[in-house]
């Protein structure tokens, strides 16, 4: 500890710093005065004197070194005891280089810092949230609009619509001839959407709720810019007033599939850390340069968690980020992060566990823009209400910008979003606040009961077989009210009116930030494509090393039994019938090759789903995914 030494004479300037900053942050609960490992006055000035000298330390290191040098608390059992003769326990602070965290470290960390996941993760964002304050920086935020957005497909009905094979070949004779303007298959228009608009805004927690087939998925694939080519889209989807063909809207936000397609050799730990390696880690390296410049010149020492979380998941490059452990302790996969994904073939983790792996997927990346679609199918009441309040606190604290659907929420979920755009049909019938939504099905002559969910009550009321039960006024006779006609409705309702009245003025593109849009395809260079795309495969590998040695064994022995029959190199006689030995044993080392090959094929094929997944997510391009591949299974 050098630095260290050197550092005591700026060290009482950081000591007076850090005791302000501990006076106005910390206190101690009354869980804290009952329990045996309660600081003196006197050990938490040892601590802060420790701590300070360390800071001093990395202060005085240059730029490129003091980004990546950072502090970690951990507790050592101590030999003294207390007044009721229990071990107490000492604070100890370690200078940390966070490109070489190891196991032990992180997990120190993530059981520190995050006891309770929802309570202490808001704590923890806020404290995130003061730092950036402090020295004025502005987090980059994304706003998406979308104005008369219609989606429609040509497609095929009754059976000519089965993926068959005859139909298949129809279909390709078909466009063959439309080519040349002959057009002979008769098709059908079909509306998903109808002249949708809407603003999804940062810092407030979207809902979007709507019965089986109102067009949910569809609006989602649309604002991720992930709609099918073959439909016909009209509109305009803006993000900060930008069209989607003037960025990458794949890169910039993140469409959750609602299915869960992973690769069943790996564990839950492994599936996060590929997932957050091929993402990158965005704009955090450039924030965290220059929050520190600013913070070095203003006198100003950040809290030793939010500083290393902060610089431990600007950096890239790593095979494991501390970004995964915390993931995994928000949406609860810590308990069951070694364990394998698990297949059709093999047994793994549950369903429900699988649909947490599947938004931590994404939600371990730099986006901060996510559209979410039936993320709790499989998932308990509970585990949904902390999932939901832990993206509540980033939405609300780091300014995200998050669109969800959710399936019959309980009522203690539906209360933790701002806003609901509910869908039916195809046509928005309310989008805004959702304290007013209630508001306006009264004024449309619809009453919620007591006894009945808000959540429950939207799905229903436009439904023509349910909605006569919450006719409100029984002295009136009841009219159904079609989906049409409540559209109509809210945009004479006021939260309608204010809606219009926002599309109406252009987003200022000035007022945007400069890093809140991404416009490179993908996040890593082609060396770290590669990197990652060959530890995953060398994994892979030795997670079916019973495959590989089996057939490594055959290949031997059948190359045992074909050198052998060739020991005498001179055969006495050159005629027809010994070259057709040669023949016979050239074609039988042809046909073990090729058939050798048949076990690794159904593996290719059995990974191609998640290979297609990564592609369309611009994880990593294809030949980084082939190459790979080919090469470790040649060598």
């Amino acid at each position: 500890m050098e630095g260290v030494e050197k550092a005591k004479g700026s060290s009482t300037e950081i000591y007076h710093s850090l005791s302000r900053r501990r006076s106005r942050s910390r206190g101690v609960s009354m869980e804290d005065v009952f329990l045996s490992t309660t600081p003196s006055r006197r050990n938490i000035r040892m601590d802060e004197d420790e701590e300070a000298l360390i800071w001093a330390a990395i202060e005085k290191l240059p730029t490129y070194n003091r980004l990546r040098t950072s502090i970690i608390k951990s507790f050592v059992e101590t030999d003294d005891d207390d007044a009721q003769g229990n071990k107490t326990n000492k604070v100890v602070h370690k200078e940390v280089n966070v490109l070489k965290l190891n196991i032990t470290d992180r997990q120190t960390f993530i059981d520190t810092t995050f006891k309770v996941a929802e309570e202490d993760n808001e704590r923890f964002l806020k404290m995130f949230r003061s730092r950036i304050d402090k020295v004025g920086i502005k987090l980059p935020t994304v706003e998406v609009r979308f104005e008369h957005l219609t989606v429609e497909a040509n497609c095929h009905v009754g059976t000519r619509a089965i993926p068959t094979l005859p139909n298949v070949t129809r279909n390709i004779a078909e466009s063959t001839l439309g080519l040349i303007g002959i057009k002979m298959a008769k098709r059908t228009n079909l509306t998903i959407l109808k002249d949708a608009s809407g603003i999804i805004k940062p810092s407030r927690m979207t809902l979007l709720l709507g019965p089986p087939s109102s067009g949910k998925t569809t609006l989602l694939l649309a604002l991720a810019g992930k709609l099918d080519p073959s439909l016909k889209v009209r509109g305009e989807i803006t993000y900060n007033g930008y069209r989607l063909n003037e960025f990458v809207p794949q890169k910039t936000s993140a469409y959750i599939s609602q299915n869960d397609v992973h690769m069943g050799e790996l564990t839950v730990k492994e599936t996060l850390d590929f997932s957050a390696r091929c993402q990158g880690v965005g704009t955090r390296y450039e924030l965290l340069s220059e929050l520190a410049r600013r913070e070095k010149e203003a006198g100003i020492f950040p809290e030793p968690e939010v500083d290393l979380f902060m610089k431990a998941t600007s950096m890239g490059g790593v095979e494991s980020s501390l970004i995964t452990d915390y993931t995994l302790r928000m949406l609860g996969l810590d308990i069951c992060k070694d364990t394998l994904v698990g297949d059709q073939m093999q047994r793994g983790i549950s369903g429900g566990q699988r649909k947490r792996v599947t938004t931590g997927e994404m939600i371990v990346g730099p986006t901060k823009t996510l559209f979410m679609d039936e993320i709790s199918t499989g998932l308990d009441s509970s585990t949904t209400h902390q999932i939901v309040k832990c993206l509540q606190q980033i939405v609300h604290i780091t300014e995200a910008t998050i669109l969800m659907s959710l399936l019959q929420p309980a009522p203690e979920t539906f209360d933790l979003f701002d806003d609901i755009i509910l869908l039916s049909e195809g046509k928005i019938i309310y989008q805004g606040p959702r304290e007013h939504v209630l508001e306006f099905f009264e004024s449309c002559g619809f009453r919620c009961p007591e006894r009945k969910g808000t959540a429950d009550f939207l799905q229903e009321v436009t439904s023509r077989k349910d909605q006569e039960q919450y006719w409100g006024d029984r002295s009136k006779p009841y009219q159904y009210i079609t989906v049409t006609e409540f559209a109509n409705r809210f945009k004479q309702f006021h939260v309608g009116m204010c809606l219009e009245n926002e599309l109406s003025i252009p987003f200022n593109k000035a007022q945007g930030h400069g890093a809140a849009l991404v416009v490179k395809r993908y996040s890593l260079p082609r060396m770290e494509f590669l990197k990652a795309s060959f530890d995953k495969e060398w994994l892979l590998i030795k997670r079916n090393s019973f495959v590989y040695i089996f057939k490594m064994v055959q290949s031997i022995v059948a190359a045992f039994v074909v050198t052998t029959l060739f020991l005498r190199t001179q055969m006495h006689t050159r005629n027809e019938d010994d070259g057709a030995l040669y023949i016979g044993a050239l074609l039988y080392s042809i046909i073990h090759n090729m058939f050798s090959g048949y076990a690794e094929l159904t593996l290719v094929i059995a990974r191609l789903p998640v290979f297609y997944k990564h592609r369309d997510l611009l994880f990593q391009p294809a030949w980084a995914f082939t190459l790979p591949s080919v090469l470790l299974r040649i060598f």
